[in-house]
């Protein structure tokens, strides 16, 4: 599906952005894998089959990013697909009122900041070799409100905005930008809430289960691949329904 192709990969490192990883040299491409761990990077590297390249950067720095896409041209030369999966989040929830300057600046500089330094890169290096797919990572919360994650909200929301302006400005030059936006999916956080939190997750799901990161990454490589070469400025929801609306009352659902 991607053979010979380059893709990158931000928070590279576990859950969601380790299962795009694999994903993508599953289906034949050479995977970049950015991250802020080394260590962690070098893990999920050493279980994918294939060419990869590891590039510990810190997506919230203008530097580091530029030092990223510097190592991508001098080892690869160009880049056709990347998923910006790197966010900040792992706060608890906060009112809005009760929420102080540096929980706000560190979450937007990442989710927000640190994508369009991904998206600003991608394109020139997509661009330069005539095109190419970019994937933003965003969230059910960039399209709904979220009591306690103002922070997390605005900067998805944000994102979805900027999927939609790249999506228009960089046609032109052949490159296609959409996001996915996940519900609740059994990533690490998740998993280590336990069972109980993890019920109360799936009940609010109308299909009554959490995701997987794995159909997370399907959905990412599609969206990178030839079949989708005319979707572009979109989201597409991985929330098993939530999103769709509110689910019939229990006494609505039963036979007559």
């Amino acid at each position: 599906m991607l053979d010979g192709r380059v893709a990158l990969v931000t928070g590279a490192s576990r859950g969601i952005g380790a299962a795009v990883a694999r994903r993508f040299a599953a289906a034949g491409a050479s995977v970049v894998l950015a991250a802020r761990s080394a260590e962690s990077l070098a893990a999920v590297a050493d279980s994918i089959p294939g060419r990869t390249l590891v590039v510990p950067t810190d997506i919230g720095s203008e530097d580091a990013v530029g030092e990223l896409f510097a190592a991508i041209r001098e080892t690869f030369g160009r880049l056709d697909c990347a998923c910006n999966n790197a966010a900040g989040g792992g706060r608890r929830p906060t009112r809005v009122d009760a929420m102080d300057t540096a929980a706000w600046d560190a979450e937007i500089g990442v989710s927000l900041r640190g994508a369009f330094f991904c998206v600003r890169g991608e394109a020139a290096l997509m661009a330069a070799g005539g095109g190419g797919a970019i994937v933003n990572m965003s969230s059910t919360a960039g399209h709904q409100g979220v009591a306690g994650l103002a922070q997390y909200v605005a900067a998805k929301h944000g994102l979805e905005g900027l999927t939609k302006v790249a999506a228009l400005d960089l046609a032109g030059a052949g490159v296609r930008v959409n996001s996915v936006a996940p519900g609740p999916i059994l990533t690490d956080a998740l998993a280590a809430a336990g069972p109980g939190v993890q019920q109360s997750a799936a009940q609010a799901v109308p299909l009554g289960r959490v995701g997987a990161a794995e159909e997370v990454a399907e959905a990412v490589v599609w969206l990178c691949s030839d079949a989708a070469a005319f979707i572009t400025g979109t989201s597409l929801v991985i929330d098993g329904g939530r999103l769709a609306g509110t689910p019939a009352f229990a006494a609505m659902t039963k036979p007559m």
